[in-house]
């Protein structure tokens, strides 16, 4: 298919057909998500299950593919769908437009998925997401903090155990540990230091500040992380 001939050159027919034969779904369609859901979306994936209960805002404008003008007040999930239907017509898509958690599992779990993408911003529903997958063997990565940072170039893959400097991943490691988990949850975390500000408070959480640049990026290398994992490169 000429759409992804440029891919193509790189993985070869055998890596794209394993693309097109893979499901992955994205829990969370903020900054971090929509980019992810974009690369691999433009890399020929051919199922996309999407989770989100959120609607597009003018604050999203800075930092999400599918914030625009035109979005604002729509459903997270549907400008997400119409944007990847856009790209790839051919791509099954099924959204969700829920919060993640127990009682919701097994709707978005009613269907064989190859690779999770966690860019939840809660940290109650990101932990149960992980061991979800963990205890269930389905790979996934998982989104620590990308707020209140200026440089994508200190962006790293890399497994839980190996993280630092991010808070989020801090109580995450502290909070799997509880559960029984120390390792073999790939993330992506960002060795940068948090840019300290007086934040303001949304229904008692803090609000972190946003680029256009770090979350994206961080959805990107998710994007990679997961192609590369299913061509076995």
């Amino acid at each position: 298919m000429e759409r992804f001939v440029r891919t193509e050159w790189l993985i070869g027919k055998e890596g794209i057909a394993r693309l097109n034969a893979a499901t992955v779904a994205v829990f969370g369609l903020g900054g971090v998500g929509a980019a992810a859901v974009e690369g691999l979306a433009r890399s020929g994936v051919g199922t996309l299950i999407i989770v989100d209960h959120d609607r597009v805002s003018l604050s999203n404008l800075n930092r999400q593919l599918i914030a625009l003008t035109s979005t604002v007040g729509r459903l997270k999930t549907e400008a997400a769908e119409e944007r990847i239907k856009d790209i790839n017509p051919e791509c099954r898509v099924f959204s969700y437009p829920i919060f993640y958690e127990k009682d919701t599992d097994q709707l978005v779990f009613s269907r064989k998925i190859d690779y999770v993408v966690d860019a939840i911003d809660s940290v109650g529903a990101k932990l149960d997401l992980i061991e979800r997958c963990y205890r269930s063997q389905i790979p996934i990565v998982s989104a620590m903090g990308a707020g209140n940072k200026l440089d994508p170039s200190e962006l790293k893959a890399a497994d839980i155990s190996e993280t630092h400097t991010c808070p989020l991943a801090k109580v995450v490691r502290i909070e799997l540990r509880k559960r029984g988990i120390t390792s073999g949850v790939k993330t992506v975390f960002s060795t940068e230091r948090p840019i300290r500000f007086d934040q303001p408070k949304e229904n008692g959480r803090h609000l972190p500040g946003s680029t256009a640049f770090v979350p994206p990026a961080a959805g990107y290398l998710m994007a990679s992380v997961v192609v590369r994992d299913l061509i076995g490169s």
